[in-house]
């Protein structure tokens, strides 16, 4: 489980690096998300992996990474109270778009299974 410690520690170090030397708007563990996803993509280990391992031990205590986002709610309720018309416009766009990606996805990635599922052009034998 160290190890896969590591990995995932490094990853958010290196994306920490990258928002440090790019000036890049977003999160360093979010560029460490996308860093650990090509590795695992290229890598492609396999599912008793030190990461998967780790992974799954971490994920059940997934609930805890919201302790922070309550503590920022706290912390920020004065700005939270002063313009709640454009935090809830931010909440709701942002989460119009999010769904909006994830439908694209869902719909662009259910064609290309359905693709590979049918065998024949026509969906019937020859």
């Amino acid at each position: 489980m160290l190890l896969g410690l590591t990995w995932l520690l490094a990853c958010q170090l290196a994306g920490e690096l990258v928002v440090e030397a790019t000036g890049v708007p977003v999160p360093g563990p979010v560029v460490g998300m996308v860093l650990l996803l090509v590795v695992l993509v290229l890598r492609d280990p396999p599912d008793d992996s030190p990461v998967h391992r780790t992974a799954d031990a971490v994920l059940p205590h997934l609930q805890l990474l919201f302790v922070p986002a309550g503590v920022g709610i706290v912390a920020y309720a004065g700005v939270l109270r002063d313009d709640p018309v454009a935090v809830v416009v931010a909440l709701v766009g942002s989460w119009l778009l999010g769904l909006g990606v994830v439908g694209v996805l869902a719909d662009r990635l259910g064609r290309r299974t359905r693709v590979v599922d049918d065998p024949a052009p026509g969906g019937g034998a020859p």
